[in-house]
C-alpha cells in the first residue's frame, strides 16, 4: 500500500506529464499550499527559471495582518501574481495545481488570478 505521499507524488507527476503535453510553451502557474500558507509561481519551464512569485510570506500581505490559511488569504495571492505575470508581459499560462484537488483555496486563487487577467 502507498502512503499518502507517495500517492500525492504521484498525483502531481501525473499532473505535470499532462500540463507538459498541452502547454505549448506557456509558462507554468505552480500553486503550493501548506496548512499555514499559501504559494504561487510563474515559471518558464523551457528557460528553467521563474518570472514571479507570491505568497502569503509576502511583507505586502504580513502588513495586512491576515492569516495565510484562508480562501481570502489565497484570492489576494492569485490577484497578486496576475498582476505580477501581467507586468512582465505574460498573459497566458497553464495552472499546474500539483497533487491538490481543484477547490477551496487552490481554486479561489485561480479564480481571482482569472478575474485579473490572467487566461488559463
Amino acid at each position: 500500500m502507498l502512503s499518502s505521499k507517495q500517492m500525492f507524488d504521484r498525483r502531481r507527476r501525473r499532473n505535470r506529464t499532462d500540463l507538459k503535453k498541452k502547454s505549448a510553451g506557456l509558462p507554468r502557474l505552480a500553486v503550493h499550499r501548506t496548512s499555514r500558507h499559501i504559494y504561487a509561481q510563474l515559471i518558464d519551464d523551457a528557460a528553467g527559471h521563474t518570472l514571479a512569485a507570491a505568497s502569503t510570506l509576502d511583507t505586502d500581505f504580513k502588513k495586512s495582518g491576515k492569516t495565510g490559511a484562508d480562501s481570502e488569504a489565497a484570492s489576494q495571492i492569485g490577484a497578486s501574481i496576475a498582476k505580477k505575470a501581467l507586468a512582465n508581459g505574460v498573459e497566458a499560462v497553464v495552472f499546474d495545481r500539483g497533487g491538490y484537488i481543484f477547490h477551496g483555496r487552490v481554486k479561489a486563487l485561480a479564480d481571482a488570478a482569472r478575474e485579473a487577467g490572467l487566461k488559463f
